[in-house]
């Protein structure tokens, strides 16, 4: 404890404590210069203490701000071509709106300033972090150490902690140019964000910043004084990664107020090439800078630059290994990150992403097994049947029809509207407590999964886009086919096939992405800054038409991938343990014959494993014994073989009502349910409100509108239609 009144000076010094308990309450000096900048920054204890102090800020902008909850959660994830929300678009209007372009725009005018963000909120948070990441940046600037750098062949220390500081800057203000559009710069500390300025000048110059510290950090795993499997700082790898993905927004079409003057980080008047066959829509413009390649090159290079040297991180070979890594021990890192926000299990904060995008989960706040998921990322149902090739082994990882009960038990998830088990449809299934390798039942939203903010394979597939969008096809065909490969089973994916099918080489490399990245939220921002959002929306409301008339019409769909989506399919409970000699499925066996699985009303192992990775914990009753919150002598389950799996026939062949396989089905104790059935019942869910009336060419208005305080205070409008109080 004796370096508690160190750490105090430090984060004071740095701005990063204040409040009502203080500087003053904390600090008993007779002289302010013992703890100025010099002081701070010349001893990295201090220093470390004060970035440690920045971080924390920006993990919580990450979890309830902008990747774990917050925009995230009501927008990233829901409103793509791909994902969904849940409820009944009538029940989350101030959600919903927003995803869905706000109607086409003409809602803008009547969306209710503060009926989803809040005043103090989610703009405050992350300009909170830019606050305290440019009070490191000046102290670092003010020490006697600083000039120095100049001269820096090898990184040290203190240049590795100022290029954590600029990233962590660049960081944030990405998040708030994909959310607000042109916001105020914050050039330095103590400087209060003013009126609007143009996001491409702040791409410039956080770019330009960020290419000048990459030199002077360390790689992922050297870091003095950080483990060498730690993976929760900014390295020169996460560097090299920001630059590549902020160039290719950069360079990406954005829609764009008629009364801000694009300029670029040298204040010239920049150039906007509207995409070709948009139309403009509420005073705005969709479109892209018309040096949009010089971008695309900067990404490419930085992007090759992890890939050549991706220090601690490691490209898996098995797509696989990352989801069941980032479920292992409360301390440990995937191998494939290059940046982890990291969670406590059981700890302080709001672990979002298990509890927002997870595997749905019926169960109660405290105590359940495992506890409450709401389950906020849902799945179209024309994606997970038309779209996902049956062979790609990242489906069913990707997606689950399946949760739990929270008693243990895994149960059937219904399509209609809803939340958890009860309603909501197919969801997304990359987090699952049932999978982690000590599972935290106390209380929900404490499950201490890491977020994982960047990894390899997104470095691959950025590196594939920009080498295809600047004409270098062979590199691009080579790291998408790397992707591919290692997602389905030997010889299976067929990528000259599927690039004729995508229409070209680019278009494959971002489906490809969107495949990858299914049910992470990638998939919206992927869109708009492609310039493919209309045309990606036009094709699932196509096959979503088509999929819910063939519902209606003839009880089922077949899509052009074989896959069928009926009315009704056959549910068993069944003992998992018994049948395979464990109830948690991983990938199904390539043993087991798929449509044998889906049809044969003997074959019950199967059934429980196709689609794979679902089922229950092979432990919840141990764990449940070992609680003690439990009941003193009670079990989880009355008896030694409880039926904690489900098998299920018919989810992608059709089987008549009625039939001779029907009948022989239920004589073996299946059930028939409602699948498709709720689909047709719920039909303006599915189809209506999935980008209500866009009409896939005026300019998307996805951004934000800002909120009256924020208008006040910083002596600027809202665009794109929005009121202004």
């Amino acid at each position: 404890m004796k370096h508690t009144h160190l750490y105090i000076a430090a984060l004071c010094a740095a701005g990063i404590l204040t409040g009502a308990t203080g500087c003053n309450d904390y600090l008993n000096t007779s002289s302010p210069s013992t703890v100025d900048a010099n002081f701070v920054f010349s001893n990295m204890t201090t220093a470390r203490a004060a970035m440690d102090g920045a971080y924390e800020t920006w993990r919580t902008a990450l979890e309830d701000a902008v990747f774990g909850d917050g925009l995230f959660y009501s927008n990233d994830i829901a409103g793509s071509d791909i994902e969904r929300h849940p409820e009944k678009f009538a029940a989350q209007e101030g959600r919903h709106y927003p995803e869905c372009f706000y109607q086409n725009g003409t809602y803008t005018s009547s969306y209710n300033l503060l009926s989803y963000l809040k005043e103090n909120g989610i703009y405050a948070d992350l300009y909170a972090v830019i606050s305290k990441a440019n009070a490191t940046i000046y102290g670092v600037e003010q020490s006697s150490s600083f000039a120095s750098f100049a001269t820096l062949t090898e990184p040290t220390p203190l240049s590795q902690l100022y290029g954590e500081a600029v990233a962590m800057k660049a960081s944030a203000y990405r998040e708030l140019l994909k959310n607000f559009g042109d916001v105020p710069y914050a050039a330095a500390y103590g400087q209060v964000p003013g009126k609007l300025t143009s996001r491409d000048s702040i791409y410039d110059v956080m770019l330009e910043q960020l290419q000048k510290v990459e030199p002077l950090m360390y790689d992922l795993g050297s870091v003095p004084g950080f483990d060498a499997s730690a993976k929760n700082y900014f390295s020169k790898q996460y560097v090299d990664g920001l630059i590549g993905r902020m160039a290719l927004e950069a360079g990406g079409y954005m829609t764009r107020r008629h009364d801000i003057t694009p300029v670029s980080g040298k204040g010239e008047k920049l150039t906007i090439e509207p995409l070709a066959g948009s139309k403009d829509n509420d005073d705005a413009t969709y479109g892209r800078r018309s040096d949009w390649k010089t971008y695309y090159d900067l990404a490419k290079t930085y992007f090759k630059k992890v890939i050549d040297n991706p220090g601690t991180a490691k490209f898996d070979a098995d797509y696989s290994t990352f989801f069941t890594q980032m479920h292992g021990d409360d301390a440990a890192y995937a191998d494939e990150s290059i940046y982890e926000a990291p969670m406590q299990r059981g700890g302080s904060g709001n672990d979002a992403r298990p509890y927002s995008l997870g595997r749905p989960s019926g169960g109660g706040s405290k105590n359940a097994y495992p506890c409450k998921t709401y389950a906020q990322g849902r799945i179209n149902p024309a994606f997970y049947y038309g779209m996902f090739d049956p062979n790609d082994l990242r489906r069913d990882l990707s997606c689950t029809v399946t949760g739990s009960t929270g008693k243990g038990f895994e149960s059937m998830i219904a399509l209609k509207p809803g939340s958890k088990i009860q309603g909501g449809g197919i969801s997304c299934n990359k987090w699952d407590e049932n999978r982690q390798t000590n599972p935290w039942v106390q209380n929900q939203r404490k499950s201490g999964i890491n977020q994982p903010y960047m990894r390899m394979s997104e470095m691959y597939l950025g590196y594939a886009e920009a080498c295809a969008a600047t004409g270098d096809n062979a590199n691009a065909r080579t790291y998408l086919e790397l992707i591919r490969n290692r997602a389905f089973p030997s010889g299976k994916a067929n990528t000259d096939a599927f690039i004729s099918k995508e229409g070209s080489l680019l278009k494959a490399i971002i489906d490809e992405r969107g495949f990858e990245f299914a049910a992470e939220g990638d998939r919206r921002w992927t869109l708009i800054r492609t310039g493919l959002i209309g045309e990606k929306i036009k094709e699932v409301k196509e096959l979503t038409a088509k999929m819910i008339d063939g519902l209606k019409t003839k009880g089922y769909y077949t899509f052009d991938n074989g896959n069928t989506i009926s009315s009704y399919i056959w549910t068993k409970a069944v003992d998992g343990k018994t049948l395979i000699g464990h109830r948690l499925i991983e990938s199904t066996p390539s043993s087991v014959d798929k449509l044998k699985a889906d049809t044969d009303p003997t074959d019950d192992a199967g059934a429980i494993q196709c689609p794979g990775w679902r089922g229950q914990n092979n432990d919840w009753g141990q764990i449940y014994s070992d609680n003690p919150n439990s009941k003193a002598g009670s079990s989880l389950y009355s008896t030694d073989t409880p039926k904690t799996n489900i098998a299920i026939k018919g989810l992608f062949h059709h089987i008549e009502p009625g039939s001779a396989e029907a009948t022989a089905l239920e004589a073996n104790g299946y059930k028939k349910v409602d699948w498709g059935k709720a689909i047709v019942d719920n039909a303006d869910e599915f189809d209506k409100y999935l980008f209500y009336d866009y009409d896939y060419v005026s300019a998307p208005i996805y951004l934000w509108p800002f909120t009256p305080n924020v208008l006040a205070n910083g002596g600027f409008t809202n665009g794109y239609g929005f009121k202004q109080e």
